[in-house]
């Protein structure tokens, strides 16, 4: 089957007959190949209206937090973090950490994301106490933290299971898992770029024991590592079968799908992209935006596909709006990751997101980390000195 006969058959989803519209993964690469990318994005827009209507996009009001820096896993691709004893490395105090959350509760944010490396320094209890306590001094911030390799290096020094890790640090007050360290759940590529993350069989485990707790999820996935359209889909694959059967099995699967090119800035695996190359390295905008819209199209059991400014900047972020996205991602008040590889724009203001979504022609809309909506103030008059008024998408 062509792209185009896909694409028209694609226009006739529905949602309570999603099954009978599932992409497979031969259908996903002919559209990654062929498909011209404004006619894959205005199916994806079409797809996004039908799940979630035209007017609204949503944002988060939240702030990520790096606890330490300090980590053994030593991925070719990371410039944030530090080898144990190196003169460079830290550890947050659970005050310094509670004063980066009093920031944010006076800009009425509502989430931390709270992540940092595999610290064989780190007992499992000063994780523990440090989710108590957050939660006793901050009881309206959602705490999502860590990410499964985290939970699988604080299982191995606390000699439990990740499973035993979950529900403790779930009865402390740990709202939910991110799902970053996905990167690609390839065994290939993921050999390649981070060996000592290990299967993504791991990943996959740790988050269907999240998602069998109830912990709220997000799926991610990095691009541009010189990986195969095949194995893109690969990837989406995976996580579009464990949200299948997380969903069937607890109710309770990923919130959203969160996609983002590598960084090769400021890093080793970023050198790999100078003098000649086998494989280009890296993704650009036009790259980005395909695979925004065939990730909508391709993961039906998935809600929420979220564009991603940080990476890419507020412009094309904007464009992913007419491809597939529905959500803008967060303030991100801080962040120290992505932005020690090389990115110069890793902040937002409410105000700019919501002038980034104004502008696109639709609805600003708040909500927490669950999706749930939120009141939502406009901040000041966004759209002021436009030539002309905002297109309306609705």
């Amino acid at each position: 089957m062509d792209w185009s006969s896909i694409l028209e058959r694609q226009a006739l989803w529905q949602a309570d007959r999603a099954l009978e519209f599932r992409l497979s993964e031969l259908e996903a690469i002919e559209l990654y190949t062929n498909a011209p990318l404004h006619q894959l994005m205005n199916a994806a827009h079409m797809r996004r209206n039908a799940m979630h209507g035209p007017e609204k996009v949503t944002y988060l009001i939240d702030r990520n937090i790096n606890y330490t820096n300090i980590c053994t896993i030593n991925c070719q691709f990371c410039s944030f973090y530090r080898p144990p004893g190196h003169e460079e490395t830290y550890t947050q105090t659970t005050d310094e950490i509670s004063e980066r959350i009093h920031e944010l509760e006076k800009i009425e944010g509502v989430r931390i994301l709270m992540q940092g490396g595999v610290n064989p320094e780190l007992d499992f209890e000063w994780y523990e106490d440090l989710i108590r306590e957050l939660c006793n001094r901050h009881p309206t911030i959602d705490i999502d933290c860590f990410s499964p390799i985290e939970i699988e290096g604080i299982a191995e020094v606390s000699q439990l299971t990740t499973l035993e890790v979950l529900k403790r640090l779930k009865d402390a007050g740990m709202h939910g898992l991110p799902g970053g360290g996905a990167e690609m759940l390839v065994e290939d590529v993921r050999k390649d770029v981070s060996p000592k993350k290990g299967s993504p069989l791991n990943w996959l485990r740790v988050m269907e024991e999240a998602q069998s707790l109830g912990l709220t999820t997000s799926a991610t996935n990095v691009i541009g590592f010189g990986e195969s359209f095949a194995q893109r889909v690969e990837h989406m694959r995976r996580i579009r079968e464990l949200q299948d059967s997380s969903l069937e099995n607890y109710s309770s699967g990923f919130t959203s799908f969160i996609a983002w090119p590598v960084q090769l800035e400021v890093n080793s695996f970023g050198r790999r992209n100078r003098g000649q190359n086998k494989v280009q390295l890296g993704s650009g905008s036009s790259e980005y935006l395909r695979h925004v819209a065939v990730s909508r199209l391709f993961l039906d059991c998935i809600p929420n596909i979220q564009s991603s400014w940080p990476t890419m900047g507020i412009k094309t972020a904007q464009l992913a709006l007419f491809g597939g996205a529905n959500d803008v991602g967060s303030t991100m008040m801080e962040e120290n990751v992505v932005s020690a590889s090389g990115t110069t724009k890793f902040q937002a203001s409410e105000r700019e997101l919501q002038d980034v979504i104004l502008r696109a022609g639709f609805s600003p809309q708040r909500r927490d980390s669950d999706y749930v909506l939120l009141d939502t103030p406009l901040k000041g008059t966004p759209t002021e000195g436009l030539a002309s008024p905002p297109p309306v998408q609705y």
